[in-house]
Parts: structure tokens; sequence; C-alpha cells
């Protein structure tokens, strides 16, 4: 029994691949996504966490295949269709033993302990402590509680929330950024699970946490430099990886560090 539970373990390890280049995780659960879709032939790219044109396309393939409604979306029913690696989510699962196989282990092989090896970008460790104390509710107290708390510049931090939000927490985007930072769904969960490793408030003050953490990880993956981390933050850093600054993303740097200057 337990030499076979260890082969099928062996047999997650298995479909994983080597991405070619680094990528940024927009969702945690998507690793688990696409080991699944690959051990049954419908994904051939690389474990890399994207929910891009080829993860969505392995799904929508796949559903087509097992005869269920083709939506593109890996919802229960899909991921029951997909058998013991469908399930569970990850982080439903609190203790995971050798020998366990599922979505969560394969999605632990490449999470925040692996992420190098499988050149998805590393989580920078988290503050322990903080000896900054909270002077006050409001948007401008806590944007410069949590800059403090991740060592940040409060200035930089406001400007790029005044030039994200103009300090409004009601503030819905086109594509689904909310908030006083703007955070997208996808950005909160990665923020949540791989970068604090715990949930995070929906609110003012979680949405600046969560946007001030972010900020904090594109400022050590691009090497403190804030002119490609800010663009990063708006443009995306795969997307600054692969092409540079869009001529949007330009103008949307260059009035970030023209509000710093105000807020210094």
């Amino acid at each position: 029994m337990r030499q076979r539970a260890l082969l099928a373990c062996l047999a997650v390890a298995a479909v994983l691949a080597l991405p070619a280049t680094a990528h940024a995780v927009t969702n945690p659960q998507i690793p688990g996504l696409q080991v699944a879709l690959k051990s049954r032939g419908f994904y051939a790219g690389p474990i890399d966490g994207i929910a891009g044109p080829m993860t969505a396309s392995g799904v929508r393939r796949f559903q087509r295949h097992v005869g269920i409604v083709v939506d593109g979306v890996a919802g229960p029913i899909t991921r029951g269709r997909l058998g013991r690696l469908g399930h569970p989510l990850f982080g439903k699962r609190h203790l995971i033993v050798s020998g366990n196989v599922g979505w969560d282990v394969s999605v632990g092989l490449v999470g925040p302990q692996t992420l190098t090896t499988f050149g998805v970008r590393r989580a920078v460790p988290q503050p322990t402590h903080s000896t900054t104390r909270r002077s006050g509710k409001g948007v401008r107290a806590l944007l410069t509680y949590w800059a403090h708390y991740y060592g940040l510049s409060p200035s930089l931090v406001k400007a790029l929330a005044w030039q994200e939000s103009g300090f409004q927490q009601d503030v819905r985007s086109s594509v689904g950024a909310r908030g006083v930072m703007q955070v997208k769904r996808q950005t909160w969960s990665y923020v949540e699970m791989v970068l604090l490793g715990h949930k995070v408030r929906h609110g003012k003050d979680g949405n600046i946490h969560v946007g001030v953490a972010y900020l904090r990880q594109l400022l050590h993956e691009f090497h403190f430099n804030v002119r490609l981390a800010v663009g990063a933050y708006n443009q995306g850093p795969t997307g600054v990886r692969a092409h540079g600054l869009y001529p949007k993303t330009r103008k949307f740097v260059a009035n970030v560090l023209a509000l710093r200057r105000r807020f210094s």
C-alpha cells in the first residue's frame, strides 16, 4: 500500500515540466489544474501558475471530452471529473503527509518552497514583527503604517495609491481591480497564499496591506528598481520582463514618481 502511494506521488511529480522562463503566479490554484490536465493529456504547457490561453483551452477540451458544460472554468464538476488530482483545493487540507496525492499536493510541489526550482518568482520573507504603531484608521494613516511595516517609502506608497484610486476604497476598475491599492482578485490570492500564508480580511485596511505587501515583493524582484517595480504593479511583472514598459505604463510610472515628490 505504501509503495503504491509512493508511486502515485512520483507520478504527480513526473508531470511537472520546467518552464523555460520565469513567470508570475497569477493564482496559486492554477498549478494544480495544470498538473491534473497534463496527467490526462489535455495540457502540454509548463506548470507555471498562469491562467493563460493554453490552460483555458485545455479545460475546454477536457470538458468537451467528458461531456460536461464547456465553459473553460474549473468548477466543482470539472474538478470532480479530473479524479483524485482534481481535489482538494490548495489550503483546504490542513495537513499533507508523505503519500498524499491531490490538487493541493500538485500546488505544493510548485509552492513557496520550490518556486525557484520551477522558474517561478520566489516569495520574499515577510517581517516577523514590527515596532510601528497604528496612528489612525484613515487611508493616509494606514498607508503610512503598512509602508513602515514593510520598510517601504511612505511617499512612494501614497503616490501609488493616489495614482491608482485617489485614496478611494470604493473604486473598481474595468478589469476588476478594487480599493485604494486597486488589487485584483488573483493578486489578492497570490499575496495571501504565497507571500503571507494566511487570509487577509477584505476592507480598506486589508486592501492596503495586500497592495503594499505586493509592491514590496515587486521591488525585491526587480532589484529595487522603483521604475520597473511600479510599472510591474500596473502592467504585471511577466509583461515587464517580456516586453519592458508599454507607453501607457511609462506614463503611469512618471505620474507616480512625480506624485512621490509631492508626498515627500
